[in-house]
């Protein structure tokens, strides 16, 4: 079993508490109450609840952190140079249809660095977990990122743009980026969560990942996981990553520059 910091187990205590609740709404999923936040951005009653539930949980353990959040925004604390980042629920259009793919993403940023990470499906029961220096796990099996070295034979994965998110410049950039990536890869998959496509990468499972159009709540445990799995990630543009920059490209150290000079290539 792998060691976890105070830190660490605050943030796992915190997940398991609120999947209680969000496994029986994810079973009543037909009769929860829905609003739309956008077009296709989709806000339950359950996204809120299990948002307040980490909060509270969190702020219990820690309370001078602040927080910044999917739900509620940012929150500072008196401690100003830690907070937890929060997405109660990544991939909440997967669990208002009721498909077992969406999970909880929580991390803790230090002085402006990412230094743990969780993202736990609680329907799979999947916990993800890694630390700045001690690497990453699923449940208590240690991470590596693909050894795979070509294009034609790895497998990316990707977010789409759906309606109210991006122009019709953004969508025919992608669609650019896709025709790109479908002529050189074994193939592309999307999924509907960022945190759990990042936790793959880190697993193994996807040889790398891009989008555009993320928050920071949707890929900061997600950053760390991947480096702590031996996995480069950078904006699509090749440049050092921060949180607010919008795009992401994560991948193991050989596919990150082939996947990204095809992107970028096909988005000139």
């Amino acid at each position: 079993m792998p060691l976890r910091s105070a830190n660490l187990n605050v943030m796992i205590r915190a997940a398991r508490e609120a999947s209680v609740k969000l496994k029986r709404d994810y079973g009543e999923v037909d009769q929860l109450q829905v609003s739309k936040k956008g077009p296709a951005d989709f806000v339950t009653a359950a996204d809120i609840r299990t948002e307040k539930i980490l909060r509270g949980e969190l702020a219990k353990a820690r309370p001078d952190y602040g927080f910044l959040m999917e739900e509620a925004g940012a929150v500072e604390g008196a401690d100003q140079d830690r907070r937890w980042i929060i997405d109660p629920i990544d991939g909440t259009t997967n669990f208002v249809h009721g498909i077992a793919h969406f999970a909880m993403s929580i991390a803790l940023q230090e002085h402006g660095k990412i230094t743990a990470g969780i993202v736990f499906n609680p329907i799979t029961e999947e916990l993800f977990t890694a630390e700045a220096g001690n690497g990453a796990y699923l449940n208590d099996r240690r991470l590596r990122v693909s050894s795979r070295v070509g294009l034609d034979n790895s497998v990316f994965a990707t977010g789409i743009p759906f309606m109210g998110r991006g122009d019709d410049q953004d969508h025919q950039r992608f669609l650019s980026e896709m025709a790109a990536v479908m002529g050189a890869s074994a193939g592309i998959r999307r999924f509907g969560s960022a945190a759990l496509d990042l936790a793959f990468v880190a697993a193994g499972r996807y040889d790398g990942f891009w989008e555009s159009g993320l928050m920071p709540w949707d890929i900061a445990a997600g950053i760390i996981l991947v480096r702590e799995a031996g996995g480069l990630v950078t904006d699509i543009d090749g440049r050092d990553m921060r949180l607010e920059a919008g795009t992401i490209l994560a991948s193991n150290p050989t596919l990150h520059q082939p996947l990204g000079d095809t992107l970028r290539k096909a988005r000139k």
